[in-house]
């Protein structure tokens, strides 16, 4: 990623827009040699004497295009009469941008696929373990672990679709000219508007994409960039989601990200192993979600045909955008690479509340016994009230159901009780929810079908800070 949006890259992907400009100038008839061509060719890869000619000129000129256009001319002074024949700046810019943008896309997509396929795996590992759900950030009916990774899942497809759908939605700008009405190449094919179109189509498809805009101003709408801004944004939403879960089951100890053997979690207190992956991600994904709004705000504030305050938002928004999603994809990657479940930390844990939560089960067995469902429920209120106030005011282990069998009233259901606690039977269907998501023909394997020569050759994700 950082080589696509880096300086060499930007500017000899320049390069290759006028040479295919010049090429498909001249299948169509107009005078331009093949040895211009081949010196075109020949000089795509940028030298150091190549930018530091760019340099000089820009500085002078305080045209970066311009500058560009006179080192290719003076590496290949042959073609220098014919570089960005009837083009404006924009040829090069916004087409270049816009390849960037699909490549970013690109990068990214087979890297989210394999996260995804990763959580996969590992939800279907703990498909049927039982962990505390919560609701309101306090303890609910029980789910699995395998269950709440699928939440995860879901958000993290939802991701790779809009992802997906941004990359399928872009089309090239083409050759357009100053204001989108190609009346430079019009002129230069004597009112030819057949070749104008072919000269689109020719210089399109040597770029790599299966058709242009129609209509243009002088840049390809900046509604583009709200468009792909906002599919990173949605990525960088559900990766601080995913991180402040991770977060708060390290909180309880249930759950962590990798830890090295040597990490240091911080210089004061040793004991600690703070989850800095997944700290990490959520500010990451923080900021592209804020950076995502510049799309916005650029977008709105154009000027008819084209205003140049978009270029220097743009040029680093874009660019840092793609950066941190392929950060986060290398962070999630190494997250769930490694992920740690402690079960018998989830098993004390689910101990301390599923008395509670057993309440219900018990009043409806003692109704099938012939017993008054409102007398149970008063029976097990007070009894549950005593039970809580051992356990916030004295701190002492939930005895609500040593009290139930002391209790007189619950005799008829004694023998039932080991039935009526079964953690497995608070769980619904979770098991059989998680392999229907995930399992063999699920949503998981269906999305990620095309992605899976790319996923077998992705290997885990390493950090090195």
């Amino acid at each position: 990623m950082k080589r696509l949006f880096s300086s060499r890259r930007r500017a000899e992907t320049w390069r290759l827009l006028w040479l295919w400009l010049a090429e498909a100038q001249k299948e169509l008839g107009l005078p331009i040699s093949d040895d211009m061509i081949d010196q075109l060719r020949s000089h795509i890869t940028m030298t150091k004497h190549d930018f530091d000619v760019a340099d000089v000129e820009e500085n002078r000129r305080r045209h970066d295009v311009m500058a560009h256009v006179h080192a290719f001319g003076e590496a290949a002074p042959e073609a220098a009469g014919i570089i960005h024949w009837g083009a404006t700046s924009c040829y090069v810019t916004d087409n270049a941008d816009l390849i960037f943008l699909r490549d970013g896309l690109d990068i990214l997509r087979p890297k989210l696929a394999a996260v995804i396929h990763k959580l996969s795996d590992f939800a279907q590992s703990h498909k049927d373990l039982p962990c505390l759900g919560y609701t309101h950030g306090q303890p609910a009916q029980l789910v699995t672990v395998g269950k709440r990774a699928c939440l995860w899942i879901q958000n993290l497809l939802t991701d790779l679709r809009n992802i997906e759908r941004a990359r399928a939605d872009l089309r090239f700008r083409g050759v357009k000219g100053t204001t989108g009405t190609q009346a430079s190449f019009l002129q230069i094919f004597g009112g030819d508007y057949a070749k104008v179109e072919q000269l689109d189509d020719l210089v399109t498809k040597k770029a790599g994409f299966d058709s242009a805009f129609t209509i243009s101003s002088q840049t390809y709408t900046r509604k583009i960039d709200v468009d792909v801004g906002h599919a990173l944004a949605s990525f960088g939403a559900t990766c601080q989601q995913l991180g402040s879960d991770i977060r708060h089951l390290a909180m309880f100890k249930e759950i962590e990200e990798p830890f090295e053997k040597d990490q240091i979690g911080s210089s004061a207190m040793a004991y600690k192993r703070n989850p800095m992956r997944s700290e990490r991600m959520c500010s990451l994904g923080r900021q592209l979600c804020t950076l995502a709004r510049n799309t916005v705000d650029t977008f709105a504030a154009q000027w008819l045909e084209r205003s140049l305050d978009d270029s220097a938002v743009r040029r680093s928004t874009l660019p840092e955008m793609f950066l941190i999603a392929d950060a986060l994809t290398i962070l999630l990657n190494n997250i769930c690479s490694g992920l740690v479940v402690y079960p018998a930390v989830i098993k004390r844990r689910i101990n301390d509340e599923l008395p509670f939560m057993a309440t219900e089960n018990l009043i409806m067995a003692m109704v099938d016994k012939g017993q008054s469902r409102q007398e149970a429920h008063e029976h097990v209120r007070i009894l549950s009230h005593e039970a809580a106030e051992q356990v916030k005011l004295h701190g002492q282990e939930n005895d609500l159901i040593e009290r139930v069998k002391k209790d007189p009233f619950f005799e008829p259901i004694l023998e039932e009780l080991p039935r009526l606690l079964d953690v497995t039977t608070f769980i619904g269907a979770a098991p059989q929810q998680v392999e229907k998501f995930a399992g063999a023909g699920g949503e998981v394997q269906q999305a990620l079908q095309k992605y899976g020569a790319q996923i077998a050759s992705l290997k885990a994700a390493q950090l090195s800070v």
